[in-house]
């Protein structure tokens, strides 16, 4: 079996890394304002709220669900989309770690 150079690296390091390339595009950032804002909302109730086609929406959704920053329940013909907190919890301490870590180690005020 192959070794990777992703395979060098910590688990909790690859999810940090993961969770940032999906927060790295402003819609997203948006997505998951309008759902802490709406708490649960299907994807055409985000669509109205953004200049952005539904195909587009639906790719940031994937994305956001992907690394699991939001969840989606199958409803009929629909999904319905919520911030899954548990996830957002722990990745915020694992964020605070780091940034605790590499303060502490540099100047940083």
């Amino acid at each position: 079996m192959a070794v990777t150079k992703a395979d060098q690296f910590n688990t909790v390091d690859i999810q940090l890394a993961e969770i940032a390339k999906a927060l790295a595009h402003p819609a997203r950032i948006r997505i998951l304002k309008i759902l802490t804002d709406m708490n649960v909302c299907m994807c055409g109730d985000i669509v109205d709220q953004l200049p952005l086609s539904q195909a587009t929406v639906s790719q940031h959704l994937k994305e956001l669900k992907r690394v699991g920053l939001i969840q989606g329940n199958v409803e009929g013909p629909k999904t319905c989309y919520c911030v899954n907190s548990t996830f957002i919890s722990l990745a915020r301490k694992q964020f605070s770690d780091l940034f605790s870590m590499v303060c502490c180690g540099t100047v940083c005020k």
